[in-house]
């Protein structure tokens, strides 16, 4: 077994790198906001570019922008030196990250984004370096050391850099005033997704599928729709179409229970008034709250008081929303 402390060495990494975003905190200022305000305005995308560690926190950052309502896109400055610069328009913000602030692939694109006129804002750790000299807006990502105890390693670096980053996309998301909704449609494959953007209609059954008998039909012809439609439960309805009352199995088996006679009973006799429904426009979640808290499997889909469709247990399951 090895002597080292591992957890004194976890604890001294975690206790650098929040230190190192503590001390973020207290700078982020006006030059923040004017670089939030080039982001608001920007009318094409918000290109992240940087080299190696850096590359990869940039990357990050282009993912969280672009899923949180500003289109954004990683170019790796190698390769935009070798064409990929042509992703690049004038409607575009640049914004370069080098906690050295003088990556030789990022110094390379400098020109070219300058003579395009392209806003620059650098997230670098020297505002004397030639990246932060060069850039519209600095942003100011130093830190006293990497929590790396040979002072090498990227590590409180990045973190500082990824945290800046977070800033600034959730600024920006709060400034656009964007929602759930919009996050879930940039997420459509994901369980956010489909709980914010699956309504009821999608998933309902409908037409003849839907267990329905008028009133005045008796319990055993109920019992015998139940049986064909297969939910555990029927609809009755008025001479109007209107819905008037269901009939569970937990209604039959309190029929049972009270020794009520299935043979000659109507299924106004035993029906239950005043039935739960949803209507088809409301969202899938929404009609599995309903369900989870009133302990039942299937609901009524209802469309001005007249049933419409079913909905069940199992098509939650199936749809991912469970």
């Amino acid at each position: 077994m090895s002597s080292f402390d591992f957890i004194h060495s976890a604890q001294r990494t975690i206790k650098m790198e929040c230190d190192a975003v503590a001390q973020l905190h207290n700078r982020i200022n006006e030059t923040f906001e004017q670089a939030c305000n080039i982001l608001l305005k920007c009318r094409g995308r918000v290109v992240v570019s940087g080299m190696g560690k850096s590359g990869h926190i940039a990357k990050k950052i282009a993912a969280t922008l672009a899923s949180t309502g500003t289109p954004a896109l990683f170019v790796h400055p190698g390769e935009a030196s070798h064409g990929d610069l042509g992703m690049v328009t004038r409607d575009d913000v640049f914004i370069a990250i080098s906690n050295s602030g003088s990556s030789p692939e990022l110094m390379t694109l400098l020109p070219m984004i300058k003579r395009m006129g392209i806003p620059l804002i650098a997230m670098t750790g020297k505002p004397t370096s030639p990246l932060g000299e060069a850039a519209d807006i600095y942003l100011d990502i130093q830190v006293e050391t990497e929590a790396c105890p040979l002072d090498l390693a990227p590590t409180s670096s990045t973190t500082v850099s990824l945290v800046m980053g977070d800033a600034l996309a959730v600024a920006l998301l709060e400034a656009r005033g964007f929602t759930a909704e919009d996050f879930a449609f940039s997420h459509p494959g994901g369980a956010l997704g489909r709980k914010l953007l699956l309504r009821v209609s999608d998933i309902m059954h409908r037409g003849d599928a839907v267990p329905c008998v008028a009133n005045g039909t008796s319990l055993l012809e109920a019992l015998s729709e139940m049986s064909k439609k297969s939910f555990g439960m029927t609809t009755i309805i008025d001479a109007a179409g209107t819905l008037v009352g269901v009939f569970t199995d937990g209604d039959l088996r309190r029929c049972l229970d009270n020794n009520i006679d299935v043979k000659t009973s109507t299924i106004d006799e035993v029906m239950s008034l005043n039935p739960l429904t949803v209507a088809p426009t409301a969202l899938a979640a929404e009609a599995f709250n309903i369900m989870e808290k009133y302990k039942i499997t299937a609901l009524v889909v209802a469309d001005n008081q007249k049933p419409i469709g079913i909905l069940h247990m199992h098509d939650m399951l199936q749809a991912g929303l469970v």
